[in-house]
């Protein structure tokens, strides 16, 4: 590749026209080394580079930057939930037609909850980051968010955006969902492990969980000031991560860590909670549902899709939880969060239509370009009685779903299917922390090419 090539597909990115995260822009030209070198020189932010904290590109304000889709929807702190999903009796704040697109600049909860003082420009001030790049509407939710009273120790740390309301969704339809941008807003994310959560997380009654000594049980239990009541002592742990050249970066002492970035939205729903109430148990943006929800499957980023079954008139679409990273099975409790820019076409599918697979008019579903994806849920009915973190029935519900689909939408039997699935597909575990846990499967899609 040429450095003027380099230059010009540095400094396109560095502007933000016609825009992807810079790990998409190194993979399209097959030789990132040369952009990455260039775009340091074309950078133009002035921020401190404290704590490793970086600008690759300009921070994409509301209403700033490309804008691709039919539909444009901000997260206006009047508008959003923060901790809870919308419910079918929910209005909406959007309507769009099937087959259309819509363009939403999510907010990552990260940087402006309790715990971290919600003050976003204070907290992200501490890590070198200048004001100008802390986003203006995660200023407005943590200064003027009022719709539902915030309780820390109960609701759900996400701030929800929606819902859109497709015109032509009845319940028993299946709303399809293709991600078409998946675009990081800010060069830096925060991966955040707290006291009683995460795969490592003390139980409440003060002993570990099974498998672990209290010694292990991370953050470590002397650090839990959870008794204080002040969430800003509760001793939670948050790891700032820059952005540099498309990879996340953690440092630690002297030495530093660098992963790809791999954006997507944890949180991609449609409305399911029967209950009136906004803030009803089952409403809780926590745990995944029939609905969707906070599924957290890494593979749905750009160019996936997912299924979910409507149980609402126009089904009420929301998204929240913005991933710029995560890893299977998210440990520690949150990936690596940061505000996202996502598009989406939205498509009702009709039953007994062929738009969609057969095990979607019951439970979500997805695929990407190489894979269908079968998703297993423990306890898919939402936050009510006594919540099920079984992976094991998580498991089982996906490989049930995968043949299904192998029986119904391929024509396989199913002695054959169950056979198949144990030969070569993968089942991982989508993620252990979300209180309903969940296990997805990968069927490629190559191996039934005529």
């Amino acid at each position: 590749m040429s450095e003027s090539f380099a230059r010009d597909a540095a400094e396109t990115i560095s502007r933000g026209i016609g825009r992807r995260d810079f790990v998409r822009a190194v993979a399209a030209v097959g030789a990132g080394a040369g952009i990455a070198t260039t775009l340091g020189a074309c950078t133009t932010k002035d921020t401190p580079q404290a704590a490793g904290a970086t600008t690759d590109f300009d921070v994409l304000q509301p209403g700033q930057g490309e804008i691709t889709g039919d539909h444009y929807l901000q997260s206006d702190p009047d508008q959003v939930l923060w901790g809870y999903v919308p419910t079918v009796h929910a209005a909406a704040v959007m309507r769009m037609k099937s087959g259309q697109t819509v363009t939403i600049d999510t907010v990552s909860h990260e940087g402006i909850l309790e715990d971290q003082g919600r003050n976003p420009v204070e907290y992200f001030a501490a890590e070198g980051v200048d004001e100008g790049d802390v986003l203006q509407d995660a200023i407005a939710v943590a200064a003027d968010y009022r719709r539902t009273h915030r309780n820390f120790d109960k609701d759900g740390p996400h701030v929800v955006t929606g819902p859109v309301f497709v015109e032509g969704a009845q319940p028993g339809d299946v709303l399809k969902i293709e991600t078409l941008q998946a675009i990081p807003r800010v060069p830096y994310g925060v991966v955040s492990s707290r006291h009683g959560k995460g795969a490592l997380g003390c139980k409440a009654d003060g002993t570990p969980p099974a498998g672990i000594t209290l010694d292990e049980v991370m953050p470590p239990v002397a650090t839990d000031g959870r008794p204080s009541a002040n969430p800003t002592q509760y001793g939670n742990v948050s790891t700032f991560t820059a952005v540099e050249d498309g990879h996340g970066v953690m440092s630690y002492g002297d030495a530093r860590v660098r992963f790809p970035l791999a954006p997507f939205m944890g949180m991609m729903g449609v409305a399911y909670s029967q209950d009136r109430e906004m803030t009803a148990a089952s409403a809780n943006s926590i745990p995944p549902t029939l609905g969707g929800g906070n599924i957290d499957i890494r593979l749905l980023g750009e160019g996936s899709t997912l299924y979910l079954p409507v149980f609402a008139e126009g089904a009420l679409f929301y998204v929240g939880d913005p991933h710029m990273a995560m890893g299977d099975g998210e440990a520690a409790l949150t990936a690596m969060e940061g505000s996202l820019r996502g598009t989406y076409r939205l498509t009702v599918c009709k039953p007994g239509s062929g738009d969609a697979p057969s095990v979607a008019y019951a439970y979500p579903f997805a695929e990407t370009g190489d894979a269908w994806v079968p998703i297993g849920l423990s306890d898919p009915d939402g936050s009510i009685g006594e919540q099920g973190s079984d992976l094991g029935i998580a498991m089982r519900r996906a490989v049930v779903n995968a043949l299904d689909f192998l029986e119904t939408d391929q024509g396989m039997d199913r002695a054959t299917a169950y056979a198949y699935l144990s030969a070569t597909s993968n089942f991982t575990i989508s993620q252990v922390v979300d209180r309903t846990v969940g296990v997805h499967g990968q069927i490629f899609k190559s191996h039934f090419a005529a």
